[in-house]
Parts: structure tokens; C-alpha cells; sequence
């Protein structure tokens, strides 16, 4: 019989005045009789539009079942056979707009929490079996993957699968892409997208690090090299600034170097010789999901004050609602209506405030959003020694400029067809390399799309 329970069962997680001065993970997960209880709240519909809502169509009632019936490894094995990376997916896939706005236990009440019996699951296995794979028969077929971010790994997966003798090229120093350089600690351990890339290595698959395709080697020399067909899942590394007077100040930092700095180089640890600036009052310009990381960092870095300055409303923030919530639960502050005019620094170079103009929302623009519009002479400005642009970011263009015939949109994505082949034959490609930023769990599935579409071309 259904629990009829209207809301989900509580995800523990630690104190908000103990969490924010650490890096271990936020939320410690369902024990046994946690998941069992909430997997009883699944109705087990006869048509499961959760499926339908999810990118990678994880068959998602048959394996609550699974949990349910206290039968964990048969809960992993059906997740597994369509999401090769469900402890990731689980912790930072945005559920409430996917599979969960589609269970029709949301109608009066809580949805089920997909996400989180997914993550136990995979945690389960992780911690009472995590048996690595077996290497697959091998069909002797080479296939190049450019990036070891959520779409090359799943890429990389599936494709070892089939056989494929799979090379991944990663440009820094660990693998793992925006898993290891842009997702905190907190939100992401380390340890766990390390676990993912063993089991990739015991099927097969040839991991090299520090390797820049564009310039350590070019798309065209890998085909040379004996590669039939590149998928390149390089993401979007490139941030985007506002091009305002004083960003050129020491102190003034992109999301992107100053999450990277925090997480793959590990700032935080005391031991760590990555230099960054220990700062007392910080701003994040941005409502993303990466702002919110990059505020929880710095709060977690010793910062008095950090501020999140978003220029539309709160109702418009595009970040997570969860993320909001632990922001503010930390003491994030958060300055919306508000946009910066320019930086403020000393006679050193170094920042010591943003000038920002108070906005009110207008008519909607083309994203669909109210517009925001400055009103005149509301100017204030924000006392701050860090600031953090976290405003979105593009695909770096190294690898378009170095392979001739690879065309991308305006935005600088590579375009790609319905199989997700690029304008270069052989060559596919997904995630943000092609999208623009996006979700995890977004180039997850464009990752698995291109494996079974590289698969398809080679055997014609």
C-alpha cells in the first residue's frame, strides 16, 4: 500500500551556522529506512510522466520499486542501465523542473524526491559493493572524447560499452570538467566524481590529463593518430563581464577562476599554496546556480559579508530554489533590483567598493522575463573588497579556430545536427559545447545521444 504521506521526507543536512564555516557536504543523505519510507510515497503510475521529464530516461518508477522492496542493488542496476553517473546526477540535477514536476504526487502535496532516493541508491552501492566494471570485449575501434566534464564521461561510458577503445582528452590537471573545477565540495564531493572516472578506466577507457586539444594537439592530428570518429565536449569555460570601469582591479574575480581556485585547487585547506584573497566583504554579481557557489564559498573562506547582487528580482532568479534557500540559510545577503556601474578601487590597484544603481522591473524582454530598467539618481555604493562576476559563460573558441570546417552559432556553440554531428564529418559534440551553459544532467543526455549516434555512424 502507498504511503500517502503529502510531503517528502526530510533530507538531513548539517546546521546552517555549522555548515557554513566547512566544505564537507550540505545535505548527509537518507539512510536505508529514510529511502524505503519515501519510496512508498511512488504511486507507480501506469503511464510515468517522471520518465518523460527526465533527459537520460532513467526508469524511474521500477526503481523506487526496487527500493521499496529493501532490494538497493536491484534499485542501482535499473538506474544504471540508462544514467551512467546517478551520484552525480542525484545530488546536482535540477529535479524540480524535470522528472519531480512531473509525478502527479506534486498535485497536493510534495512530489516523490527522485533525486534523492537516486543519490541513496548510488551511495548504497558506492559504500556496500562499488565493484568495478568489467572491460568489455573490445571491437577495436578508436573514438576520441574531447573533455571529461558530464557529457564526456557519459559519452566515454557508453561508448566502452559497445567496445569502443575510448580516449579521453582532458585539459586540466584531474578529470572530471565543471564536476571538479565549478561544483563545490559541499555540493559535490571530489571523492565521489573521482570513484566515477575508476570505473570508466577499469572498462577501458584511457584517461590523459593537461592535454589542450587545440594546442597540444589538433581535432584534425587526432584523426591521424588512428581515431574514427571525436566527440567534443569541452564545455563553456569562457566567462562573460560586464565591461564597467574598475574590472581590471585586483580583487575583481570571474566565477569561473575563483571557484576553480576554491574547489580543484583546494583554497580552502590550509595546506593549499593556491593564493586567494581572504576577504571581508565580498559581492557575487550574478542569480545563477554558480553565484550561489561561488557566495557559499566565499562565506565558508572567511568573508563577514557576501552579498549576491542580481539586477531582476528574486521571483526571476534563474538559481535552484534549493540553492537560494541554503544561501540565505548561511547568511548569504541578497541585493536584488540592484546592478553595478563600476568598480571602485585605491591608489594600489585594489578594489574597495561597487557603485550600483537600484532597478525596478519593467515589460517582458525576448527571454521572457521583465526587464529591468535603473532608476535615475538611486545610486549607492557597496562596501566590498572581492568582487565576483558570475554572469554566465560561452564555449572557449581554441578548438573552433584550430579545425577548419567546424562552424558554430552566434553565441559561439557548435552546431550540430539531430544526430549530433558537427559540420566536420565524424566529429560530434554536446553538452555546453554546443548549448552554451546548462545543466548536468542537460549534457548527460547529449552526451548519450552522441555515443548511440557515433555508434550508428560507425557501423554504416
Amino acid at each position: 500500500m502507498a504511503n500517502m504521506q503529502m510531503t517528502k521526507t526530510p533530507m538531513p543536512e548539517q546546521a546552517p551556522d555549522v555548515r557554513n564555516h566547512n566544505f564537507l557536504e550540505v545535505c548527509t543523505g537518507y539512510t536505508a529506512e529514510m529511502a524505503v519510507n519515501e519510496a512508498k510515497r511512488c504511486l507507480n503510475c501506469k503511464k510515468p510522466m517522471c520518465v518523460q521529464g527526465c533527459p537520460v530516461n532513467v526508469r524511474i518508477p521500477e526503481f523506487i520499486q526496487k527500493v521499496a522492496e529493501e532490494d538497493f542493488m536491484g534499485a542501482y542496476e535499473i538506474i544504471t542501465s540508462t544514467n551512467a553517473l546517478p551520484a552525480l546526477s542525484g545530488r546536482v540535477c535540477p529535479q524540480e523542473t524535470q522528472c519531480e514536476a512531473k509525478c502527479v504526487r506534486g498535485v497536493k502535496g510534495e512530489p516523490v524526491a527522485i533525486g534523492r532516493l537516486e543519490r541513496f541508491v548510488a551511495d548504497w552501492y558506492r559504500e556496500n559493493v562499488n565493484t568495478m566494471p568489467e572491460k568489455p570485449e573490445s571491437n577495436g575501434i578508436q573514438v576520441a572524447v574531447v573533455g571529461s566534464g558530464p557529457a564526456g564521461l557519459t559519452c566515454a561510458s557508453d561508448l566502452a560499452k559497445k567496445g569502443y577503445e575510448v580516449s579521453i582528452f582532458e585539459a586540466l590537471h584531474t578529470a572530471g570538467g565543471v564536476l571538479v573545477y565549478g561544483i563545490p565540495e559541499f555540493r559535490l564531493p571530489k571523492a565521489i566524481v573521482g570513484n566515477e572516472v575508476k570505473k570508466l578506466e577499469a572498462m577501458g577507457v584511457k584517461v590523459m590529463t593537461n592535454m589542450v586539444i587545440g594546442r597540444v594537439l589538433s581535432i584534425d592530428e587526432l584523426f591521424e593518430m588512428g581515431f574514427k570518429a571525436v566527440f567534443i565536449g569541452s564545455g563553456a569555460g569562457l566567462p562573460m563581464f560586464m565591461n564597467i570601469p574598475g574590472e581590471s582591479l585586483k580583487g575583481v574575480y570571474s566565477a569561473n577562476e575563483y571557484l576553480t581556485r576554491t574547489n580543484l585547487m583546494k583554497a580552502y585547506l590550509e595546506e593549499s599554496d593556491t593564493p586567494i584573497i581572504q576577504s571581508k566583504n565580498v559581492a557575487i554579481v550574478g542569480g545563477g546556480n554558480v553565484a550561489m557557489d561561488a557566495a557559499r564559498c566565499a562565506k565558508r573562506l572567511g568573508a563577514e559579508n557576501v552579498y549576491v547582487v542580481y539586477r531582476r528580482g528574486e521571483a526571476e532568479m534563474p538559481a535552484r530554489l534549493e540553492e537560494q534557500h541554503h544561501a540565505k540559510e548561511e547568511g548569504i545577503i541578497f541585493k536584488t533590483l540592484c546592478n553595478p556601474t563600476r568598480i571602485l578601487g585605491d591608489e594600489n590597484g585594489r578594489a574597495i567598493g561597487m557603485e550600483c544603481i537600484r532597478m525596478e522591473l519593467g515589460e517582458p524582454d525576448a527571454s521572457g522575463r521583465r526587464r529591468p530598467i535603473a532608476i535615475e539618481g538611486s545610486e549607492f555604493v557597496l562596501d566590498v573588497d572581492t568582487v565576483i562576476m558570475s554572469l554566465g559563460t560561452s564555449p572557449n573558441p581554441l578548438i573552433r579556430s584550430t579545425t577548419p570546417g567546424l562552424e558554430t552559432n552566434k553565441k559561439g556553440g557548435l552546431i550540430v545536427n539531430e544526430e549530433n554531428m558537427t559540420t566536420r564529418e565524424a566529429v560530434f559534440a554536446g553538452g555546453d559545447a554546443v548549448t552554451g551553459a546548462a545543466t548536468v544532467i542537460l549534457a548527460m543526455g547529449a552526451g548519450k545521444k552522441a555515443a548511440a549516434a557515433i555508434d550508428a555512424h560507425l557501423k554504416k
